[in-house]
């Protein structure tokens, strides 16, 4: 029996990605479920906003979307993107948010974005909310530029919450000035309005 060649055993590699991501495509087709696991990033955004765009744009069922969170958090711009993809199409459609595990700083606004009465959290998990880290801002010379920039972003971030929950801009803003990680129960996330239904 002829060993596979190391171009053979890479083909076969690909193939099998290929595979498996064609059935996640099948899955999330016929659930119209999809998940956001990770760090949001460019590429889980792009995978959820490519996502909902294409099931929503399916007329022939009423069935609502459904986004599954479990995530440390993330970009903000990315953070943004799938905001707005979501704000876009739940004035048509239903759109489900399910935060199990973890849901932590930008994980938390995608999961209040959800369709108000349609957004879950599971009994165990945590959420957390936080002030926007600064991360590598470089040379001094652009320091004053984006600071700027990361108080917009989340004076942005907390007056999409505000919308989206029952906590105010204000509150919102005391209570991150307080502490570095604000720790919430999934009880107090129904509370404040970030999700709806514990399970």
């Amino acid at each position: 029996m002829r060993s596979q060649t190391k171009e053979e055993q890479e083909e076969q590699e690909e193939q099998e990605e290929q595979e498996e991501q064609e059935g996640l495509i099948k899955i999330e087709e016929k659930f119209r479920t999809m998940g956001l696991f990770g760090e949001i990033n460019e590429d889980a955004a792009a995978e959820i906003i490519f996502g909902i765009h294409a099931l929503a744009m399916d007329t022939e069922t009423e069935k609502p979307i459904e986004i599954l969170i479990s995530s440390p958090g993330g970009h903000a711009s990315d953070m943004f993107a799938v905001y707005d993809m979501i704000r876009l199409h739940r004035q048509s459609l239903t759109i489900e948010t399910f935060g199990l595990g973890k849901v932590m700083s930008a994980g938390v606004l995608i999961l209040a974005a959800g369709t108000k009465g349609h957004r879950k959290i599971g009994k165990h998990c945590r959420v957390m909310l936080h002030q926007c880290s600064a991360g590598n801002i470089g040379p001094v010379s652009t320091l004053k530029i984006e600071m700027k920039e990361i108080i917009t972003l989340q004076e942005e971030y907390f007056k999409a919450l505000a919308e989206e929950t029952d906590l105010s801009y204000k509150q919102l803003k005391r209570m991150v000035a307080r502490n570095q990680n604000i720790y919430i129960t999934a009880a107090e996330a129904i509370k404040y309005g970030i999700a709806d239904i514990i399970v």
